[in-house]
C-alpha cells in the first residue's frame, strides 16, 4: 500500500504547517502543537525510538523548536524542509558525532518521535562547534 502523492503532501502539510486537509483532518484541537522539537542522535533512533534515543549529550544541547507553519517549515513536492538553518546551541564541552536528526513533539524528555534522518555529511562536535541543519535537510514521504 502506499499513499496518493496529493495526500502525502497534505498530511506534510497537517503535520508541519498545521493546515487541515478538508473533510479529513484538521487542526482544531483544544490545545494543538504549536512547534515541534529538532534533536541531534549520535545513532539512529529507530521506528521503536523516543527523542531521547540516542540523543546527542555534549554540554549545552538542547532541542530547537521550529514553528509549525509555512515560516517553519517548507512542505512541496511530498518534502518538507526547514525554511532557515537550524543552528544547535554551541558545545561548551564534551564530544559526539552526530549521524541522525529527529522531530517530535517535546522539548526535553522522551517525546514522541515523528520523523528522523541521517544527518550527512556527519558532524563533529566538540567544544565551541555549533551543529547546523541546512535548509537542504529533508523529510520525504513516499
Amino acid at each position: 500500500m502506499s499513499k496518493g502523492n496529493t495526500f502525502e503532501n497534505d498530511w506534510l502539510k497537517l503535520i508541519f504547517n498545521a493546515t487541515a486537509i478538508a473533510n479529513i483532518a484538521d487542526n482544531a484541537a483544544s490545545s494543538p502543537l504549536t512547534n515541534l522539537y529538532v534533536s541531534l542522535h549520535t545513532a539512529d533512533p529507530g521506528e521503536a525510538g523516543d527523542q531521547t534515543t540516542s540523543e546527542a549529550t555534549y554540554t549545552s544541547y538542547a532541542r530547537v523548536a521550529v514553528a509549525r507553519t509555512s515560516g517553519g517549515f517548507t512542505v512541496t513536492g511530498n518534502s518538507v524542509s526547514p525554511v532557515a538553518n537550524i543552528d544547535f546551541p554551541a558545545a561548551t564541552g564534551g564530544t559526539n558525532t552526530i549521524t541522525h536528526f529527529a522531530i517530535g513533539t517535546a522539548s526535553s524528555g522522551a517525546g514522541k518521535l515523528l520523523y528522523s534522518g541521517t544527518v550527512m555529511p556527519n558532524i563533529s562536535v566538540s567544544s565551541g562547534v555549533t551543529p547546523r541543519l541546512t535548509t537542504a535537510s529533508t523529510v520525504t514521504e513516499d
